[in-house]
């Protein structure tokens, strides 16, 4: 339910963003997409009602990759990964990807 009602008000909330933002730890990146989530192991894990407002993201963490689907809560992206983990990073640590 908080979990609910925190995508409720962060849909309020959802700063406009580039396409894809990354923040990254040493090796650890997470990237954030403006794109709707497709990954349907983490759309199960939320309301139907919400499915529309999460966004795609992936991560890279300690080598292994993941998907997850995520949404602004206040000034932090709230992400859901495909293994029912949860976390949330600070949008200020989210950073344009570098050109190569």
């Amino acid at each position: 339910m908080r979990f609910a009602l925190l995508c409720a008000a962060a849909l309020l909330a959802a700063p406009a963003m580039a396409d894809e933002m990354v923040a990254s730890n040493g090796t650890d990146q997470v990237r954030l997409s403006d794109s709707p989530c497709t990954s349907e192991q983490v759309l199960s894990r939320i309301r139907p009602n919400f499915r529309s407002a999460m966004r795609s993201a992936t991560a890279v963490v300690q080598g292994q990759s993941f998907k997850a689907c995520w949404i602004a809560n206040g000034d932090a992206a709230h992400l859901l990964y495909e293994d029912g983990d949860q976390g949330e990073i600070p949008l200020s640590d989210f950073k344009p990807p570098k050109s190569a």
